[in-house]
């Protein structure tokens, strides 16, 4: 898996101010339970027409370990996965659900530990007839997935990096990370309060 594991060490803030506002996914895709671990791993991608979750269902046997599953439906009457498929895509090594819909039985999901970032819970199931799409590129909260793409999500957001991006924006990381760390706050201070006194005399704010 290279060096994706390595992205678990960084922010979803980080690679936000990196990649910019169209790698990140919408604030509808959230952490169903907190505190949640963050997460990083290959997008395996999956698309669920509305109503019905088969190929979500497929997906948790055919992805490979470590992966984060991203699922687009935009269905929110139906539930895309409940407890038993969690617990059944945890114990075969994924790393998180990350769904354009929502889920079911959250209670059994927060107390497996098992990372699911969605729009939210219903009760009520959908069914198993309809083919959708496993591996293509898909849409998830507002930006567009492809298969192998760096899904980091932790409690502060779901960002995406492009696969081809994989070692450029994982450096860039770690470089920007590293400046922040050696910076103290009054230098932060400092500097933040020159550039926003520049920008308001700029604008000609007097004040």
């Amino acid at each position: 898996m290279n060096d994706i594991s390595a992205y678990r060490d960084v922010p979803a803030t980080t690679l936000a101010d990196l990649l910019g506002r169209e790698r990140v996914m919408d604030i509808g895709i959230r952490p169903l339970w907190t505190p949640v671990p963050r997460v990083a791993g290959p997008a395996y991608t999956v698309r669920c027409p509305q109503g019905d979750n088969l190929m979500l269902h497929a997906a948790i046997y055919r992805a490979e370990p470590g992966s984060v599953i991203v699922v687009e439906s935009g269905d929110v009457d139906y539930a895309l996965a409940g407890g038993n498929v969690c617990a059944v895509a945890q114990r075969r090594g994924i790393a998180a659900f990350v769904v354009d819909g929502v889920i079911r039985d959250l209670g059994e999901v927060r107390e497996a530990g098992f990372p699911v970032f969605a729009r939210g819970v219903i009760p009520i199931p959908g069914t198993k007839q309809a083919i959708g799409a496993l591996g293509g590129p898909v849409r998830c909260g507002g930006v567009l997935v492809h298969p192998g793409d760096v899904v980091v999500a932790d409690e502060k957001g779901v960002v995406v990096a492009p696969a081809v991006r994989q070692a450029e924006v994982l450096g860039a990381a770690r470089a920007r990370l590293a400046k922040e760390a050696a910076e103290s706050l009054d230098a932060w201070e400092a500097q933040h309060r020159a550039r926003i006194e520049k920008a308001l005399s700029e604008q000609g704010f007097v004040g």
